[in-house]
Formats: C-alpha cells, sequence, structure tokens
C-alpha cells in the first residue's frame, strides 16, 4: 500500500499563487508515476498533470498549461504543484495519484493509489 498526504490548499485571490504537497509513504515511491486530479462542487473529478519517476517526462492538462507546474523529490517522496496566475475556475479539491508503474497517462483509472484531497479556493 501506498498512503499520500496532501497540503498546501487554501484561499487565495485571483492572480496569486499557491503550492501543493504530496507526501507518500508505505511502499516504494520510486518508479512510480504521480499525478494531480482535481474536483469542482458538481463535476466530474479530472486530470490536471502528471510526471514520471525521473521527472523528465510531464503531462499538462490543456486549461493549466503555462500557469502550473508538477515537480518531485524522491529522496523526500513528495511530488509538488505549483499553481501561478489562479483563477476562480481553479476552486476545486485537490487530488494526489500513485501508478503501480512509471508511465504518466491522464486516465484516473490507472491510478491505484489516492489522496484525500486539499480544497484550493480562489477568489474573484
Amino acid at each position: 500500500q501506498v498512503q499520500l498526504v496532501e497540503s498546501g490548499g487554501g484561499l487565495v485571490q485571483a492572480g496569486g499563487s499557491l503550492r501543493l504537497s504530496c507526501v507518500a509513504s508505505g511502499r516504494t515511491f520510486s518508479s512510480r508515476a504521480m499525478a494531480w486530479f482535481r474536483q469542482a462542487p458538481g463535476k466530474e473529478r479530472e486530470f490536471v498533470a502528471s510526471i514520471n519517476w525521473s521527472g523528465r517526462n510531464t503531462y499538462y492538462a490543456d486549461f493549466v498549461k503555462g500557469r502550473f507546474t508538477i515537480s518531485r523529490d524522491n529522496a523526500k517522496n513528495t511530488v509538488y504543484l505549483q499553481m501561478n496566475s489562479l483563477k476562480p475556475e481553479d476552486t476545486a479539491v485537490y487530488y494526489c495519484a500513485a501508478r503501480g508503474i512509471d508511465t504518466i497517462t491522464s486516465d484516473s483509472r490507472n491510478y491505484a493509489y489516492w489522496g484525500q484531497g486539499t480544497q484550493v479556493s480562489v477568489s474573484s
């Protein structure tokens, strides 16, 4: 099992920034692709960004390209999501997810492990 704990959410004004963190524990963090998803009230969970173990391969949803950056520190078993130029439509619960293999994907069905989520609220 892999346990994931997110932190860093909060309330920010439009145009502001937040950095989310996700710390993994349990089975090895290495050789696992990681991702961030989000779910707004009344909407389906959607893909935000993913990263492979080395950090050299990343993939972003179109709506966050140029604003969000995913990264990881394997020595700390942590993956990050730096969010800049936040918009009210970015308001959602953000979830960290881990795969059993090191291939990035935007399909939530391919991620076996999930955190509890952290709330991000952006005011206009």
